[in-house]
Formats: structure tokens, C-alpha cells, sequence
């Protein structure tokens, strides 16, 4: 079972380590998870921020621990992702043992070019073999491989795979386990005399090299990590060798390479049918268009939000239930202990309880972000992007991270590693949390529910939906404007993309992506809400001096108020004497221009560690005013009032909250990861920018909501 803490799995004795090496969008992942099933973990490489994912491979009398490494094009390492790659497979990595043996997954339909990489791979001299995954899509394009053919020409075993439905998964299995042991025989490259002469001086000069690296120290001219001073004394000479036999170190490696495996292939490979071949991509002339494409774009996306809102009401409200239900049980249960009655009552139930409620939809967005993926789509977001993005200085190369930062920010974040420029990625980790994120659902959800559908309709709320999530990605574009021109002086970057066929997801890949994110969130709302919301308890419920509680009482009825409105009364009380109470008091007028009240703000304020918390606040807050039952949340935010008798939410508060919480980078996590990856002052900077930009943002729309439709609109 997955996990996200950096804890590596525990191999059991005899256990194989095997490295699984591929390009990007070759299945890679999908067939990790074939072999591994739910025997993985999740963490971070010793000393980096690169994902480490591990499983367990069992075949008949031997165990595999499989590592997924970064997809990566060539050894040449110019990101970290890919530097990770090179350390791994060399057991220069400290704390990560040398595999024994490297599994490479190739492209059948793109196979000479990821060939290149299986040949760099071969050259460490490991045990290989070589999965051919989605053959049964270069048959539809006119592409004929003989795999026993191509085996025996490369001198390594070649399994054709169709990972959906299970084919090849077993042969894969069974050919770990004949070559483990063995050195591999794919055919060296012939290196000119002059190459191989310039690789000898290298290799001379820092004896630690294997040849692979003395390779890509010469032909790679901006390598990602500095040679050796030594190394970097006879470069200069070995490379004018290489040009003095005639060829150009910036592009020998590419021709000798592909000449060899030209070679290698003849006879074994049959060409793809020009006509057959571009049939899949035929869609890609409106999807990727610059007006058409943007507007499916925009549809595609306006269906996810809506659906995000409409398909997990009916659950929501199932749930919602059952939590009134264990309310009343938990209440009744503790009568004779009022402090712990509302300790689980108020405290743990309606705090906790107010953000489970929203699982169905962070459920559901998962999906949503998992089915693009998996289908290719992601690709042409990224590609339409690039023509939105270039005149900030950034490309389509930052949309995928910040596209995945609509799931969470901190993964978005580690996945800004591979891009190459260290400028282009510090500007995508500034930006990417201004994406409406899973955590922000909870707020607008809340919003939508109680102030934009109710008067407006199931439409708008849907459209409102929408705009939250559109907002964040609007605002980014001009930031990164200004990040870039004025900050970071970054220069326009060119975008190369490989835009990979559209594939049919399988429902077991979709689901344990939602699954494994479902659960990230349900231990975040089971440990990080479930302190928070039991310190903001204790927050509003200290001191609780009886007096205050009788004074209260007697006036209430001296009024002649009913006994609900009494004990409501009483509980407000408490609430304004609370250390909580005080402080939202002390600190409202700065949220008063944006149509908070204090119990907004304090509940705001509370929300800083992490985004839920505004929801969970809002619910001890509310309860600790007496509603001890299973009263609807939404309903009692719309009976709230100012003393003039205004409601204190309406849905200009209401979009002015929820543009609050679009922009505000309350997430603890986020900022700890930023910091990680961007220094400290970069991520004080974010912090500070968007709280700022949150602030202005609220006002804005609470100031011009009520200049047009008046403060009690």
C-alpha cells in the first residue's frame, strides 16, 4: 500500500534490486503497478526531493524489489530528476544500493528513439531486459516487430506487452528471473578510433568513471553536475580530438548511436503505415487548436468542476447524516460530562466531521485528474499553454506542474524538477499554489452550497465552481509576467514536447491513483484537523467562566427568549470571552474591509496551517454557540447577523471569502516543501505575496459587491 512518507520498503532478504528505467508517457508507471500491485511505497531519495516509488515483483522461489526511477530520454542528466537516474544506476546515490539488474521499458511504436536510451543503459553492463510496451498499438499504426528476432540482434530478452490487459506481465516475470545474474550482450557501439581515443583520456584522468559517464562528459557540454578538476583539464583536448577525426561533439553521440541501432533493427522492424499512423493524432487538429482547443479546454474543465459539485451532493448530504446521527449518539452518551460532551461534539466531530463531508468531491476530482493523465490529454493542455504562457517568459513545460497543483501544490512542486532552467522552475514554484487546489473544495463547496445555489440555481453554482478553480490559473499568468521580467529577468524558453497517443485509461490505474490521494487526505483530516480542531476547542471553549454563562441566561430570559435562543445566547457568550474570541475581536478590523466579522476571521486565521481548517473552524465555532445537534452548517451561517441585523453572509461575503482562500497559500505543508526546494526566502516571499494578494483580492470584490448591489446583498 502506497504512503507518502519517506520511509523505503523494507526488502525482504534475497530480494533482487531492480531498477525501472524508461522514457516519459512509455507506460512505465502503469506497468510498475502491474507488477508490483499494492505492494509499494512511496518516499524521497536520500539527501533529494526526487520520488522514490518501490513495490515487491514475486515470481516462483524469488522476490524483486523494483524501483520506478524518473522518466528520462538519455543519460545525459540536465534536471535533478534525471541526474537521480545517472547516480542510481552508477550506486553513487548514497543510501541506495546499486541495482543488479535494469528493466527498461520502450515505446513499441516510438522504438528507435528509446532505444537510445536502453543503449546508454547497457553500456553500465547490468542484467536487461526489455519490456515493449504497447505493441498492440504499433500493430494498429502498421508497425511489425518480430520481438525473437529483435531479442537475439540485441542480445537481451524483448517482451512484448499490452499492460491493460495483462499480456506480457508474466513473461516479464519470468525473464527477471533468467537474466538476474547474467552481464548483458547488446552490442557495444563502434566508436570511431578518435571517439574512442577521447574516451580513454577522459577515462584516464578520473579512473572512478565508467565509460558510459567519460561519454556524456563529452558529448553532453552543459552536464547538470560539474566534472571532476581533472576531468575537466583534458576535456578541451579529448574533444578537439573528436573533432579532428571529423565528427562535431555536440552531435556525435546522436548520430553514432542511432547509426548503430539503425543497424541493429534492420530486418527486425517494420515501418509504421504513414496513413495508419497519423489516424490517432487526426483529433489533435481541433484539440490542439489555438482558438477550438482552448475552448474544449475551457469546456472540459467546466464539466470537471461542475460534476465535482453535482455528482457528490446526494453523498455529501448521505454522509452529513450520518455524521447528525453520531452527533445526537455522542451528545447523548456524554450528558453527565459537559467538557467532553463538547470536547467530541463540537471539538472532534463537527471539526473533523465538517471536512470528511467533503470527500466524495476530492474523491471525484482525483479521478477526473487521473483519467486526463492517463489519457493523453495532459500533453495538449501543456501544448495550448505554451502559446498562453510564452509571453511571461515561461512555456508549457510549467503548465503540467501547476496543472497538477488543481491536486495538491506539494506534489506540483517536487514535479518542477524537470524543468532544465533553474530560473523557469524557482518562477512555477511561485506560482503553482495560486491553483485552486483539493483543500480549497472544502471552502467553496461550503460558500456555493450555503449563498450561490440556493438563490442563483444548480447552474451557477456550478458555474461558480468553475470561475474558482479558472481564477487562480488567471491571476498566475500576469504574476509569473512579473516574476519573470522584473524579479528573475528570465529569457523566453523554447518548448519541445512529445505528444504521446491518446490511450484508453484501465479503471485499476485510475482508481489507485484516486485511492492512494483519497487516503493522503482522510490521514490528513485524521491526524493534522484532527489536532488542529481539538486546539481550536480549547481555543473557544477557555476560559468558560460560569458567571458569564449565568449573567447571560438570566438576561436571555428577562427578554423573553425561547429556550434554543437562550441556550444560543449563552454559547455566543462563552464564545466572545474565549482566548479565540479575543483574539478574532483584537484582529477583525483588518478583515472589515473585506465583510469579515470576527468569527470569519478567527476562523481564517485558523485556516493558516492548513485550508480545511476554515470549515472545521466554522464548525466548532458554530456548534460552541449551542448547536450541539446535527443543525446543517450552511443553515446556520445564513441565520448569522450583524447588530444592525444585516446577515453577516451574503454572496458578496461569500465570493469574497472563498477569493480569499484562492489566492491565500494556507497550507503548511506547501511552504515547508517550497522551502526545501527554493530556499527559504523564496518561499517567505510566496507567503507574503500571496496573503497579500488574498487580502487585496477580497476587498475588492466585498467593496465592489457592495458598491452595486448594496452591503446586504
Amino acid at each position: 500500500m502506497s504512503t507518502e512518507s519517506g520511509a523505503v520498503l523494507a526488502a525482504p532478504a534475497g530480494a533482487v534490486p531492480v531498477a525501472v528505467v524508461g522514457n516519459p508517457n512509455t507506460g512505465k508507471s502503469t506497468l510498475f503497478n502491474a507488477l508490483t500491485g499494492a505492494r509499494q511505497q512511496v518516499g524521497n531519495y536520500p539527501g533529494v526531493t526526487v520520488e522514490r516509488k518501490t513495490g515487491l515483483c514475486r515470481t516462483p522461489g524469488r522476490e524483486f524489489l523494483l524501483v520506478d526511477l524518473p522518466g528520462t530520454y538519455s543519460l545525459a542528466a540536465s534536471s535533478q530528476d534525471e541526474q537521480v537516474v545517472v547516480d542510481v544506476l552508477s550506486g553513487r546515490l548514497p543510501g541506495e544500493p546499486r541495482p543488479q539488474a535494469v528493466l527498461c521499458v520502450v515505446d513499441a511504436t516510438n522504438l528507435r528513439r528509446n532505444l537510445f536510451l536502453v543503449s546508454q543503459v547497457a553500456e553500465a553492463g547490468l542484467p536487461l531486459v526489455i519490456a515493449l510496451t504497447m505493441a498492440d498499438e504499433a500493430g494498429k499504426r502498421g508497425i511489425r516487430i518480430d520481438a525473437a528476432r529483435l531479442s537475439a540482434r540485441l542480445g537481451v530478452p524483448v517482451i512484448p506487452c499490452a499492460v491493460p490487459r495483462g499480456q506480457g506481465v508474466a513473461e516479464l516475470r519470468e525473464a527477471l528471473v533468467q537474466v538476474a545474474g547474467r552481464p548483458n550482450a547488446f552490442p557495444p557501439v563502434p566508436w570511431p578510433p578518435a571517439v574512442a581515443e577521447a574516451v580513454r583520456e577522459v577515462a584516464a584522468a578520473d579512473p572512478g568513471l565508467t565509460p558510459a559517464e567519460a561519454h556524456r562528459h563529452l558529448f553532453d557540454l552543459e552536464p547538470a553536475r560539474e566534472p571532476a578538476p581533472a576531468v575537466a583539464a583534458v576535456l578541451g583536448k579529448a574533444r578537439q580530438r573528436i573533432l579532428d577525426g571529423g565528427l562535431n561533439p555536440v552531435s556525435a553521440e546522436a548520430y553514432l548511436r542511432y547509426r548503430h541501432l539503425d543497424a541493429l533493427l534492420e530486418g527486425s522492424v517494420s515501418p509504421a503505415d504513414p496513413v495508419r499512423a497519423a489516424r490517432p493524432y487526426a483529433v489533435d487538429r481541433f484539440l490542439t487548436h489555438r482558438f477550438w482547443g482552448l475552448l474544449a479546454f475551457c469546456t472540459i474543465m467546466f464539466g470537471v468542476f461542475a460534476s465535482i459539485y453535482w455528482v457528490a451532493d446526494p453523498i455529501m448530504k448521505g454522509i452529513e447524516w450520518l455524521q447528525g446521527k453520531f452527533q445526537v449518539w455522542a451528545g447523548e452518551g456524554l450528558t453527565s460530562r459537559p467538557m467532553l460532551q463538547a470536547l467530541v461534539v463540537d471539538g472532534l466531530i463537527n471539526g473533523v466531521g465538517s471536512v470528511v463531508i467533503f470527500l466524495p468531491q476530492i474523491l471525484i476530482l482525483f479521478f477526473f485528474v487521473a483519467l486526463l493523465e492517463d489519457t493523453g490529454y495532459m500533453a495538449r493542455a501543456a501544448f495550448l499553454m505554451d502559446k498562453v504562457f510564452s509571453w511571461t517568459g515561461l512555456n508549457g513545460k510549467s503548465f503540467v506542474p501547476m496543472l497538477s497543483s488543481f491536486a495538491c501544490a506539494v506534489p506540483a512542486i517536487l514535479a518542477t524538477r524537470t524543468i532544465e532552467d533553474p530560473k523557469a522552475r524557482l518562477s512555477t514554484i511561485l506560482v503553482s499554489p495560486l491553483m485552486s487546489c483539493s483543500a480549497r473544495l472544502p471552502v467553496y463547496s461550503l460558500m456555493v452550497g450555503a449563498f450561490i445555489a440556493p438563490r442563483f440555481g444548480a447552474l451557477w453554482a456550478g458555474a461558480a465552481f468553475f470561475a474558482m478553480h479558472l481564477l487562480g490559473l488567471v491571476v498566475a499568468i500576469p504574476i509569473a509576467f512579473f516574476i519573470n521580467r522584473f524579479l528573475l529577468k528570465l529569457r523566453t524558453l523554447p518548448f519541445i514536447l512529445e505528444m504521446p497517443p491518446y490511450r484508453l485509461p484501465t479503471l485499476r490505474g485510475v482508481a489507485m491513483k484516486m485511492f492512494s490521494n483519497g487516503k493522503e487526505f482522510v490521514v490528513r483530516a485524521g491526524t493534522v484537523i484532527f489536532a488542529f480542531s481539538i486546539l481550536v476547542w480549547a481555543l473557544t471553549y477557555f476560559p468558560h467562566p460560569e458567571s458569564v454563562g449565568r449573567e447571560t441566561e438570566a438576561v436571555a430570559r428577562a427578554r423573553g427568549l425561547g429556550a434554543k435562543d437562550v441556550e444560543r445566547a449563552v454559547g455566543s457568550a462563552y464564545l466572545e470571552q474565549s482566548l479565540m474570541g479575543r483574539f478574532g475581536k483584537s484582529v477583525q478590523p483588518v478583515f472589515a474591509p473585506a465583510g469579515f466579522d470576527w468569527k470569519i476571521t478567527v476562523a481564517a486565521l485558523a485556516a493558516f496551517p492548513a485550508r480545511e481548517m476554515l470549515v472545521a473552524t466554522l464548525g466548532i465555532v458554530y456548534a460552541t454557540e449551542g448547536e450541539a445537534d446535527s443543525s446543517d452548517l450552511r443553515d446556520r451561517l445564513g441565520q448569522e447577523r450583524w447588530p444592525d441585523g444585516r446577515p453577516i453572509f451574503t454572496p458578496v461575503v461569500a465570493v469574497a471569502l472563498m477569493v480569499f482562500f484562492a489566492f491565500c497559500l494556507q497550507c503548511g505543508s506547501t511552504v515547508a516543501v517550497m522551502a526545501r526546494e527554493a530556499g527559504w526566502k523564496w518561499a517567505a516571499f510566496a507567503f507574503a505575496y500571496m496573503t497579500g494578494l488574498a487580502w487585496l483580492g477580497a476587498v475588492a470584490v466585498y467593496q465592489g459587491g457592495s458598491l452595486i448591489w448594496g452591503k446586504g446583498a
